[in-house]
């Protein structure tokens, strides 16, 4: 009965020995569950590059950290299910944000055309819409013109032809019969173009019929040379301004012989007036 027992005790050791060492087999430690499953995590392709930590407890995995896509996740999270002594797994892994692309580089806008300046000295020939005189016309009095030249500047178009321009009789005085000088004096004030007004300064046009045929300034005969000079007086006058009277038929007509006639510009008279000061233009439009 002695040895029995003995032999029943071996054989029950024997026995809880064999459960015990096929119970920590089939059970691996948390410490080994966990670095078995963050080495194939750092060795799979797909997540390899995401920083994924591995924590286990009684079994229980615990995924944290960022993949670098959704499908890097899922993986990792396939990973630590498929790895043995694991009872459950808890995937905490954030999802990366994909990084912003940089927009495309906006093309700066091209400048704007830069404006049109209409230097000063530069000529303006305008025809005149009513007659004017020294006789009927009157000081303060308006009058409108139009352009008869289009002027360019630096090959645009600044002024085109046609454009309206509003003047000033600055001095009318009709000449006496025996003495008194018969004077007409204009100037420019404002000029149209495209639709748009423009105050312009410009030098006096200016022009004295003296008593008994004398003048301080030429007068036109309306011959082949198409017109004479007006502006310019003797000693420089009043203003000395320059002018030219252009084109047959048009012009200032005095009585040199008789010195009985007025100063008579007739409508549709051309006439140049110089610009004092620049004139600003926006660019013209397409």
């Amino acid at each position: 009965m002695r040895i029995n027992s003995k032999f029943f005790s071996i054989v029950i050791l024997t026995v809880l020995l064999g459960l015990s060492i096929a119970c920590s087999k089939a059970k691996p430690s948390d410490d080994t569950i966990t670095k078995d499953v963050e080495t194939k995590v750092a060795a799979d392709p797909d997540t390899k590059d995401s920083q994924v930590t591995v924590a286990a407890k009684e079994g229980k995995v615990t995924l944290t950290g960022k993949a670098k896509t959704p499908a890097a996740q899922k993986k990792a999270e396939q990973i630590a299910k498929e790895e043995p002594g694991v009872t459950a797994v808890d995937d905490q892994i954030a999802v990366e944000s994909a990084p912003e692309q940089a927009a495309a580089p906006v093309a700066p806008p091209p400048p704007p055309p830069e404006p049109i300046v209409v230097p000063s000295g530069t000529t303006l020939t305008v025809r005149v819409s009513q007659a004017l005189g020294s006789k009927t016309s009157q000081t303060g009095q308006t009058f409108l013109a139009t352009t008869a030249q289009p002027v360019s500047v630096g090959g645009r178009s600044a002024i085109p032809s046609g454009s309206t321009v509003s003047g000033t009789v600055l001095n009318a005085k009709a000449k006496g019969k025996i003495k008194g000088a018969g004077e007409l004096a204009l100037v420019l004030t404002s000029i149209t173009v495209r639709g748009h007004t423009y105050k312009i300064t410009t030098q006096v046009l200016d022009n004295t019929s003296k008593g008994k045929g004398k003048r301080t300034a030429a007068t036109t005969g309306g011959g082949a040379a198409g017109g004479a000079l007006i502006g310019g007086l003797a000693g420089g006058g009043k203003g000395a301004a320059i002018g030219a009277v252009v084109g047959a038929g048009a012009g200032l007509v005095g009585g040199a012989a008789t010195g009985n006639k007025q100063i008579e510009i007739p409508a549709e008279s051309a006439l140049s007036f110089q610009l004092a000061a620049p004139l600003k233009l926006p660019p013209p439009t397409e």
